[in-house]
């Protein structure tokens, strides 16, 4: 069988891509920026705490990188039906069957997988995340995180790392569009850090935004 005939996108249906996801890397400095402020009695625990995250790689880059959502798109258009594992996507390039498996997707970007956790026993409390930087109301802006971390007043130790991690997840890696508010329950969760970098139970988990998207 011609690879063609297992597209899920017939050629004739392919169509121009819309932006939905912002490249926001260079963001990144906002989140040095944050560590920075931390007051001076946390910043060294806030500091090894942030790069020991599952994020924390990241944030040795010093060189820009270049998101394409066109090539992406293109990709996608691409995509296989296959009979192969789950966990595999499967791509027309040229004339060949490509296969990319969720383990080499964990090797490329250093992050790793496992079940997400139960946030609806996350009960929310009055000195908490959530109530500490944004009064425990229930909409909240991306532009009020940032604002947040430019101001660099941070509370209690880990702060700065859970604000952060609430940052990169959705503005640098899910390239959500400033207007967009925040998932409530990720407030919640990144308060429990252990929960929120999937280390509990001994299982081998790390983030979130596999499912997300």
């Amino acid at each position: 069988m011609k690879v063609k005939e297992s597209l899920k996108t017939p050629e004739e249906e392919w169509y121009e891509g819309k932006v939905t996801r912002h490249e926001h890397f260079d963001s990144l400095s906002h989140i040095e920026d944050a560590l920075n402020r931390v007051p001076a009695e946390l910043v060294v625990e806030d500091r090894r705490r942030s790069m020991v995250s599952c994020f924390g790689n990241f944030l040795t880059m010093h060189r820009p990188v270049k998101f394409s959502g066109g090539v992406i798109h293109q990709l996608l258009l691409r995509e296989l039906y296959h009979n192969g594992p789950s966990d595999e996507i499967r791509f027309m390039l040229g004339t060949h069957d490509v296969r990319f498996l969720k383990v080499e997707f964990c090797l490329i970007i250093r992050l790793r997988f496992g079940v997400i956790p139960d946030t609806n026993n996350y009960v929310s409390m009055d000195n908490d995340l959530h109530h500490r930087y944004f009064g425990g109301k229930d909409e909240i802006l991306y532009m009020e995180l940032r604002d947040v971390l430019r101001r660099g007043e941070f509370q209690q130790a880990y702060d700065s790392v859970k604000l952060c991690l609430i940052y990169m997840l959705n503005w640098i890696f899910i390239g959500l569009d400033e207007r967009v508010k925040i998932l409530i329950w990720q407030l919640r969760l990144v308060d429990d850090l252990d929960a929120f970098l999937m280390r509990s139970r001994g299982v081998h988990m790390c983030t979130i935004i596999p499912y997300i998207h």
